[in-house]
């Protein structure tokens, strides 16, 4: 515990001007970043008696090892800059809001040709317009099946649009009218833009122009005595008054707004905001946070602000943002949101009205989250807590485990051996630090000689880490041969994903004090940094490592910490047969109980490093079996592979063309076309694909799938899918 009048700036040394400053650990990790009118009046007030300062704000400083600062012209650079480098450093003091889930908005993709409908999630993309967000995936596609009697946009994936176009027919929603079908040229490019365009239009809430225009329509029809398309025209009306009875009206006067409410106590709070366009409530999302700073709800709002619309631009930001207390300034922020959207922004406190009634609904909304949160969060952190200290007692350790790392071995009959390692803290998943391993130290199929390699290779990079930090005793030093090697032998950052594609949190948690004795301190905590204080890989060790297998497996990885000198990391071995663990140096195994939540969890870690390897393993099988002969041929990209198979119509009939006949392939000239003979007349035929219903040997002229440039195949190999699984390691 480091003491502030350690680090504090001499007097006169603090600029008194608008600026952002940041206090990073005696390892240079950034640990809180801030933004200050006035530099000097800031960070005094960090710099008085330890007593007076909140007991959050007290470990905050008490932590620090030293303070900088950055000066700006303006308080809006101010807050841009902090926006930025709260991102950027990820800072474990710092307000961070966390999505309760990955929200799904409707999203039209108007930078394509032909514009697509589609439920998107996760980060925006430039040139699409979205929608929302909505509460379910339901929600947008009952919503888009009534809208598309209407706006017939396109709504399948690039692969359905070109087997359409290929073969001339449109796909079911084509030919039933809820689809105007643009790969089969029923409908031009230009036409099909402005259909996707009124479809934004009418989703962006300008509804009534349709409405009428339809209803105007419908009389003109009906006079002129045709019924069929007047009923249709009357079905279409009900279709778009069904989609927008699907959105409650709130504010009578077509309101474009975002309304901001919080609920908090002492540790947490929780964020609700609701999305109004054109009087409707288009969209919802809801986030919770821990309060690791002495903070008020304008401070909050701001920081809510802040991760709401640091990304948007344009009609992402409304016209009017309601909030139940404005940041202190509000002038910059305000300023801020205005140069997002490109126009005046109000930011205010609803007083009276239909606005004030609507900002109640929504604060009852975050006082329900914030109880369902506390609720759920109590009860999962009772059972982590016990699952960490169930193990810590059946292995016999000094505390509770409150970072561990599984590895596991994936190949299938001996080829394409990888591995994986899974990291979970304080009983949580930390997907951000998975890494996958290739094993390249040896051929051939051995699960204990591929342990040994990866937790070598793994440790070997925690003690290059731990070198170039100083955290060698004296006499200490790391040989020629533990150093990390690269290339072959350097890890594979294949950090996992959730389904959603969301990206997740970083930081591991501390190495020291009782088994979630204050989950704040733990989850937010961030992952070791390099000089500038961004996060590092490899550099933070775990309490216990966790292989799947049972005794060989675990001697393995025990000696090969051994060997690097490691004694301060616990190893066991999680065996599938009997759910027994298994510890190095012993004969018989630790069985826990079957109910045991210890078991469980170490249950839910082998089973999640099975997973991340055994999908590594696949893919790159899939990878192999979808290479080509054309592949290895120098010099030749993939648009001329495309434009000679596209030619030829595979790689066998490519393989017995002359060099003439290559050459007349638009782009391959004849020093080309001569390295392509020669690649393939060296290159061995692949082995015919086998129908396995009927064991017929599927010629390639017959519709084998051989690699193509628009549908790569893969060999069928024999066997049904059950017995290829069970070949699978």
């Amino acid at each position: 515990m480091a003491d502030p009048s350690s680090y504090r700036p001499r007097p006169g040394e603090i600029p008194d001007s608008p600026g952002v400053y940041r206090f990073r650990d005696e390892h240079r990790r950034v640990i809180y970043v801030g933004k200050a009118k006035s530099l000097r009046q800031r960070l005094a007030n960090y710099f008085q008696d330890l007593a007076n300062l909140h007991p959050r704000t007290r470990t905050m400083v008490t932590t620090a090892a030293s303070v900088e600062w950055t000066v700006v012209s303006t308080e809006v650079e101010a807050l841009q800059l902090e926006y930025s480098w709260i991102k950027e450093y990820d800072p474990r003091f710092n307000v961070k809001y966390r999505d309760d889930k990955s929200y799904p908005y409707l999203a039209v993709t108007m930078n394509e040709e032909f514009p697509r409908v589609q439920v998107m999630r996760g980060q925006k993309k430039k040139g699409v317009r979205y929608f929302g967000p909505y509460g379910h995936a339901w929600a947008i596609r009952d919503t888009v099946d009534l809208l598309l009697r209407v706006f017939p946009v396109r709504t399948c994936s690039a692969g359905v649009f070109k087997n359409a176009a290929r073969t001339g027919r449109p796909c079911l929603l084509g030919y039933i009218g809820k689809c105007s079908a643009p790969c089969v040229g029923r409908i031009t490019p230009d036409d099909h833009w402005d259909l996707a365009d009124e479809f934004c239009d009418f989703m962006a809430g300008r509804t009534g122009t349709y409405l009428r225009r339809l209803e105007r329509q419908m009389a003109e029809t009906a006079e002129e005595m045709e019924y069929e398309r007047a009923a249709r025209l009357r079905d279409d009306i009900g279709a778009l008054k069904k989609a927008m009875e699907k959105s409650a009206v709130v504010l009578a006067d077509a309101t474009d707004a975002d309304l901001i409410a919080v609920a908090e106590d002492e540790l947490e709070a929780a964020v609700q905001i609701f999305h109004v366009r054109g009087g409707r409530v288009r969209g919802q999302r809801g986030w919770v946070t821990d309060k690791v700073e002495e903070i008020t709800t304008g401070a909050l709002v701001e920081h809510a602000l802040q991760q709401l619309y640091g990304e948007e631009s344009g009609d992402a930001v409304p016209k009017e943002v309601l909030v139940p207390a404005l940041p202190d300034p509000v002038e910059p922020v305000q300023q801020w949101l205005t140069e997002r959207r490109g126009s005046g922004v109000s930011l205010r406190i609803p007083q009276r009205g239909d606005k004030k009634a609507l900002m109640e609904t929504v604060q009852r909304n975050a006082q329900q989250a914030l109880v369902l949160h506390k609720t759920k969060r109590a009860s999962d952190l009772t059972t982590r807590s016990r699952a960490l200290e169930e193990i810590a007692e059946a292995l016999d350790l000094d505390s509770a485990p409150l970072r561990i790392e599984c590895y596991d071995i994936s190949h299938l009959q001996g080829d394409d051996v990888v591995a994986s390692m899974v990291v979970f803290e304080d009983g949580l998943a930390r997907k951000s630090e998975y890494r996958r391993f290739q094993i390249k130290g040896f051929e051939g199929q051995d699960d204990v000689r591929s342990m040994h390699e990866v937790i070598t290779r793994r440790f070997r990079r925690y003690l290059a880490e731990k070198e170039k930090t100083g955290e060698w005793a004296d006499g200490e030093d790391l040989t020629d041969g533990d150093r990390p090697t690269t290339g072959a032998d350097a890890m594979e950052d294949g950090a996992d994903t959730t389904e959603n594609g969301a990206a997740p949190t970083h930081g591991p948690a501390p190495t020291h004090g009782p088994a979630l004795a204050d989950e704040s301190a733990l989850t937010d905590g961030p992952a070791l940094k390099d000089d500038d204080g961004r996060p590092k890989r490899f550099a933070y060790p775990p309490q216990l490592v966790v292989v799947d297998g049972g005794q060989p497996q675990v001697a393995a990885a025990q000696r090969a910490l051994d060997d690097l000198g490691i004694d301060d990391i616990a190893v066991c071995g999680l065996a599938k047969r009997l759910e027994e663990v298994w510890l190095p140096r012993e004969d018989d195994p630790v069985v826990l109980p079957r109910t045991s939540e210890g078991l469980y969890l170490l249950q839910r870690v082998r089973d999640e490093a099975h997973r991340f390897a055994i999908t590594y393993q696949r893919a790159k099988r899939a990878k192999r079996f979808r290479s080509s002969p054309l592949d290895d041929v120098p010099g030749l990209g993939e648009t001329r592979k495309q434009a000679l198979i596209k030619h030829f119509g595979s790689v066998k009939k490519l393989r017995s063309a002359t060099i003439d006949q290559i050459c007349e392939v638009p782009g391959i000239g004849r020093k080309t076309a001569e390295t392509v003979a020669v690649a393939l007349a060296g290159a061995t035929p692949a082995a015919p694909a086998v129908n396995t219903a009927t064991g017929e040997i599927m010629d390639d002229d017959d519709g084998a799938p051989e690699t193509t440039a628009d549908a790569p195949g893969e060999p069928v190999s024999a066997g049904t899918p059950d017995e290829r699984r069970g070949q699978e390691r």
